[in-house]
């Protein structure tokens, strides 16, 4: 026989309560049928736990109850990362009388006549127990977690469902779900734990609550909403995964989709997901805002850079006090944004004109000079196409407008120049500098001799036109 005693349960469970000096009894079995048995029972951990005393007698084939205790109330759990134990050791005891002090002199010395038991771990159950393993240092131990809430019912686990997706820990999720919580609960004011989950920005504890079946109202649930003001386009993605029907332009109580939110942040991750999976950039809310007036107010350059890229007609769109999104702009001061929201639309445009006096006031007031319009033309290739000279001048000598940048088919200024035969600003352009050697997208030369030789009007040497590298 390797042992004498046999526990009735293989742990103890301590049902925790702040404040409390918390106990349990666990029960203790003689095999033996004849003889009683003496028991010693010491803890891992005896600055915590205690028994009413350390030694028993138990009679042949009995059971008995017996009981350990903290030894003071505590705020919270006690826990250490391996949980405390109870040591159950017995010796035999012919007589089946003795005290403590013989007991204890009986135990003290090492030998074949003592038997270990037994090794029952401690765990702490219960509401409070798991709340604190969910907000606390130890939420990684989830087999004590799963121990823990063991004996809550299912208010208790919905309760604890609640602090976990506001926590965001997919793993305690699952396991309250698989234990009984309510994954489609709501607080009195309506809010769901999806909400929680999704406010904590875990697209784990998302995709799970999504896989436990948590029904989403389309009237009140709008975490699309939420997810896009946190640029979280990874929890976005599992909400359309989950939810194919999803409506990507639902509206708050201002009329804002989650776009706009996007745009009110400035989050471009957020922006950039959620137009590639429809959203309509165009949109306006109450006010008559869209989701660029809200970029260019707050000052948002690349979610401002974004949205012209993929608007309709936002740009020129007015909310219902009359302003566009550039007034907007300059109502706060937002300086960057004046090129991309209307200046660069009036510099090219006073470049078609020649009008040198709207150039100058353009770039004095932050166009940029070499901004591109939709075709990839800088006010100098509109210049230069159109052979207006003193523009040209403007925007190269003054400006600094670069000579050999090339729009959206490879063009430079100076091949628009000699496509549109405007020698004059050629000229004036190879004088700047500009290089003949650089080639358009079709291969074509922007500048080589045979292309000069169909201006009879060019007026200086053919020798100083030679291909530069």
């Amino acid at each position: 026989m390797d042992r004498l005693i046999k526990p009735d349960e293989q742990t103890v469970d301590v049902l925790f309560n702040r404040g409390l000096k918390c106990s349990q009894t666990f029960k203790l079995t003689n095999l033996m049928h004849t003889m009683p048995v003496a028991i010693s029972l010491t803890t891992s951990d005896p600055q915590i736990f205690s028994f009413p005393q350390p030694f028993y007698i138990l009679p042949p084939l009995s059971t008995s109850s017996f009981l350990v205790q903290l030894n003071k109330p505590f705020d919270q759990p006690p826990l250490s990362t391996a949980p405390a134990t109870i040591l159950v050791r017995s010796s035999t005891l012919p007589t089946g009388k003795a005290h403590q002090d013989d007991l204890r002199r009986l135990f003290s010395k090492p030998g074949p006549h003592i038997f270990k038991d037994a090794t029952l771990p401690i765990y702490f159950v219960g509401p409070q127990a798991a709340e604190f393993l969910l907000t606390s240092s130890f939420e990684t131990m989830y087999s004590v977690f799963s121990k823990a809430i063991s004996c809550c019912d299912e208010s208790q686990l919905t309760c604890l469902l609640r602090v976990a997706a506001v926590n965001g820990n997919s793993h305690f999720i699952s396991a309250l779900i698989e234990a009984g919580a309510d994954v489609n609960d709501r607080d009195p004011e309506g809010e769901s734990v999806m909400s929680l989950a999704v406010k904590s920005g875990k697209a784990d504890a998302v995709r799970v609550l999504i896989q436990s079946g948590y029904v989403m109202d389309d009237k009140i649930d709008r975490f699309l909403h939420v997810a896009a003001a946190m640029n979280k386009a990874d929890i976005m993605e599992n909400l359309c995964l989950g939810y194919v029907d999803i409506d990507l332009d639902s509206v708050n109580s201002l009329g804002q989709t989650a776009l706009h939110l996007a745009a009110i942040h400035g989050q471009v991750e957020a922006l950039q997901f959620l137009v590639s999976v429809g959203s309509n950039v165009d949109s306006t809310d109450r006010f008559g805002w869209t989701p660029l007036h809200y970029a260019a107010q707050e000052g948002h350059f690349e979610a401002v850079e974004f949205l012209l890229n993929h608007s309709v007609y936002s740009k020129y769109a007015v909310t219902k006090e009359g302003q566009t999104a550039f007034a907007l702009a300059v109502e706060r001061g937002n300086l960057d944004l004046y090129d991309s929201l209307c200046l660069g639309d009036l510099l090219q445009r006073a470049a078609r004109i020649d009008d040198v006096h709207a150039i100058k006031s353009c770039l004095a007031r932050g166009a940029d000079v070499n901004g591109k319009d939709q075709n990839g033309w800088t006010p100098l290739h509109r210049a230069a196409f159109k052979g207006h000279i003193e523009s040209v001048k403007v925007l190269v000598s003054s400006q600094g407008a670069r000579v050999d940048v090339v729009d959206g088919s490879g063009y430079t200024p100076l091949l628009r120049a000699v496509e549109a035969g405007n020698v004059e600003v050629a000229v004036y352009l190879l004088s700047r500098g500009a290089k003949t050697g650089l080639k358009s997208l079709d291969g074509r030369l922007p500048c080589d001799i045979e292309c000069l030789k169909n201006h009879p009007s060019l007026v200086i040497p053919l020798d100083q036109v030679k291909e530069r590298d």
